[in-house]
């Protein structure tokens, strides 16, 4: 059968672009290698997928084009998949820092995506072998079907035990388009031997700011055996790159909460003060690495402030990340100058678009990488069906 679109990748992205399509009364096949729809959205957010966030900003999204993200999202915002949720009946709740969760469960979001489609009559077929994509004669071939428009909605590698593949860069060089260097993001990292003083205190968790390359997010930081995690340290590994050190502010104020244990128990030492802001392993590693043997009562000014600089400005030097195993997204792809931000078509190849996790577009922790998905294909759908028939 001759389609308008064929849609490759049945997630996020390029349901929403096939709903949005069909809907408007374009003919749309999706085909996807895995054997159910949307697999990523059903292990999302503990399993009540974080659908979207009440802060969606350009300024939350990292691109080598920093403005290709405005128009996609200023078109079809939170509010507006917020409403379809809503119109399917669908519980939910605000959890942290405008996150967006279902009280539910995530399949019913699948199951909304999957409505959405089944009303714009749109064919999904999974467990397909893609095979060779061909443009000949004015159409795109894949898997024994045809159509004049192309998506490619096949994310990218992270997450590899779900089925997550490359193929979207192989499609896209394959058509001329460019590729920036893909990348695991919001990892967590790992560390060496000159941090493994901190290998015991493994599972603890605590507040803190991380900064790497200028970027600040103040969530909690969690210590594991491999190195570091927790919300904050995924959020900086997006700007990371590989022999940056990462900076963490354990302890805001240090200087005049130690000043004042000093005055309040100057016989005690500095784990003890320590200790009364943090978890009792963490106080007692962290004094450690500030090497202070005295008791409080003798140590000068100049003492606690060095050993404040320390708190909070904690380095450490990270190896690596634990890699597209423990990525929540791939940062890079399908490079934007090479896509129109309107349409998100390719501008040398007419009818080949590519949407979603696939393009060089990432969205910090919290909900912004489904919203980028929703947006890019809202955005992607509606100019399939300006061009249908």
């Amino acid at each position: 059968m001759h389609y308008d679109a064929i849609i490759l990748g049945a997630g996020g992205a390029g349901l929403l672009a096939a709903a949005t399509a069909g809907q408007a009364g374009a003919t749309v096949l999706v085909l996807d290698h895995a054997d159910r729809a949307g697999k990523k959205i059903l292990i999302s957010g503990g399993g009540r997928c974080n659908f979207t966030n009440l802060g969606i900003e350009p300024q939350c999204y990292l691109s080598e084009n920093p403005h290709f993200a405005k128009s996609a999202l200023s078109r079809y915002t939170q509010w507006d998949f917020l409403a379809l949720v809503e119109a399917h009946g669908i519980a939910w709740h605000e959890k942290t820092l405008g996150q967006l969760f279902c009280d539910g469960s995530a399949k019913q979001i699948v199951r909304m995506l999957l409505d959405e489609c089944a009303r714009g009559g749109v064919d999904i077929r999974l467990s397909t072998t893609l095979g060779d994509i061909r443009h000949a004669d004015g159409l795109f071939h894949v898997a024994g079907h045809s159509a004049r428009q192309l998506v490619i909605a096949t994310g990218g590698p992270s997450i590899p035990k779900m089925g997550a593949t490359g193929r979207a860069y192989d499609i896209a060089r394959d058509f001329g388009l460019g590729v920036v260097a893909p990348r695991p993001a919001l990892v967590p990292f790992t560390l060496g031997a000159e941090d493994n003083l901190f290998t015991e205190v493994t599972g603890i968790a605590t507040p803190a700011t991380a900064s790497v390359n200028g970027a600040r997010f103040d969530e909690a930081v969690l210590f594991t055996h491999k190195g570091l995690s927790g919300p904050a340290i995924l959020q900086v590994s997006s700007y990371w790159r590989p022999g940056d050190p990462v900076s963490l502010d354990i302890l805001p104020e240090a200087a005049s909460l130690l000043r004042d244990a000093r005055r309040r128990m100057p016989r005690a030492h500095l784990k003890a003060a320590l200790a009364e802001h943090l978890p009792n392993r963490l106080a007692e590693a962290l004094a450690r690495r500030i090497g202070l043997a005295t008791e409080l009562g003798n140590l000068s000014d100049t003492a606690l402030d060095r050993a404040a600089a320390t708190l909070t400005a904690l380095t450490f030097h990270p190896t690596g990340t634990e890699g597209y195993a423990k990525a929540e997204v791939t940062a890079g792809g399908i490079d934007t100058a090479g896509l129109s931000s309107k349409t998100m078509e390719a501008t040398s190849c007419p009818g080949l678009y590519a949407i979603g996790e696939a393009v060089d577009v990432t969205g910090w922790l919290g909900g912004y990488n489904f919203q980028w998905a929703w947006s890019s294909g809202a955005a992607c759908g509606q100019a399939i069906a300006a061009r249908k028939g």
